[in-house]
């Protein structure tokens, strides 16, 4: 008689051994995991009365996983998008499952034919080259807080890291000189070398000849050599923004995260005439395709095309009409 494999038995390997061990994925990638299984098990007990800990794997089906999902967007009012995330984490247990329980092969594949949500794309935002220069101007360069804040956001914006590589830099990570660079940890831990420019060469320089908090490496620390959190680089770039206003009424109209000077690194490649495919080496994306948004963002792009096309011959535009009644009627849908 077969039984039925334990759900924490499966979800306890799947966690060590597959995630941590095997495929040694980021904590960022990790959390977001464990995050996801956490609402789903206590959606589970709330809905089954039973807990956890008594579940098997037939217990999860793709009823209740679809449950689950709509309940994400109805009471906790999540996006499409983070519907999708949370989808992509199930999805990727019980495709562990299918290799350690292939005779539950059938359950396993209703439950992977559980759809994402299609949502809107919306066009990203970025930074044109003046906000930069009023948002770099905000930080006094006369305190150590505000210089450590300008060569932090001058960093951002000429490399295009991500908040959880610039944070995760020690100063050991940066090589001046000729060939100037910084080396980092990204998605999937992938390292990669991003280059800086002279300028920004100089400042880090500079920036690293100051005595380190408590004796740091932390490139960027607190003030007790500490490394900086998400929250707390969020609020240096929030505070600056609001600054820099006063000189530039354009941010007003703009939200500005870390993210969104990421964005603006990209763009400033994308116009100086830099090939999308080395902008996705540049910013340590896994497929030039996401890389494709910003050709979507570029306005400039768009008219540049335009002008090359030649305008539209003056005349009459007569309405299709299709001789077919069926073709009538798809038309009219």
């Amino acid at each position: 008689m077969n039984i039925a494999p334990t759900l924490p038995a499966l979800l306890e390997r799947f966690f060590t051994d597959r995630l941590m061990r095997q495929r040694r994925v980021s904590p960022n990638t990790l959390a977001s995991y464990r995050d996801t299984f956490r609402l789903l098990l206590t959606f589970v007990q709330k809905h089954l009365g039973k807990a956890p800990s008594s579940l098997d794997l037939k217990g999860i089906d793709a009823t209740l996983i679809t449950a689950f999902l709509d309940d994400l967007e109805t009471h906790r009012s999540a996006s499409a998008r983070t519907r999708n995330l949370r989808l992509t984490a199930i999805r990727s247990f019980f495709r562990f499952v299918s290799y350690e329980e292939p005779a539950y092969s059938a359950h396993i594949q209703r439950v992977l034919a559980v759809p994402s949500k299609r949502h809107d794309k919306r066009i990203i935002h970025f930074l044109v080259r003046p906000e930069i220069e009023a948002l770099l101007e905000a930080p006094d360069r006369s305190t150590w807080i505000g210089r450590r804040d300008h060569t932090l956001l001058l960093l951002a914006v000429q490399t295009g890291l991500r908040l959880s590589e610039l944070i995760g830099l020690n100063r050991s990570s940066v090589t001046l000189g000729r060939g100037a660079h910084v080396r980092c940890l990204g998605k999937g831990r992938k390292e990669r070398c991003t280059p800086i420019t002279r300028y920004v060469s100089t400042i880090i320089e500079a920036w690293l000849a100051e005595p380190s908090r408590h004796s740091s490496d932390v490139l960027f620390p607190t003030i007790h050599g500490d490394r900086l959190s998400p929250d707390a680089v969020q609020y240096i770039v929030a505070k600056y923004v609001q600054v820099a206003r006063l000189s530039c009424p354009s941010l007003k109209h703009k939200r500005v995260t870390p993210h969104v000077l990421r964005h603006s690194a990209a763009m400033e490649l994308l116009q100086a005439g830099v090939d999308c495919s080395v902008i996705a080496l540049w910013l340590g994306h896994e497929s030039v395709e996401t890389t494709q948004v910003y050709l979507h963002a570029h306005i400039a792009l768009k008219e540049a095309a335009l002008s090359k096309i030649a305008p539209l011959e003056s005349g009459e535009i007569t309405r299709y009409q299709p001789e077919d009644q069926l073709l009538e009627f798809l038309n009219s849908l």
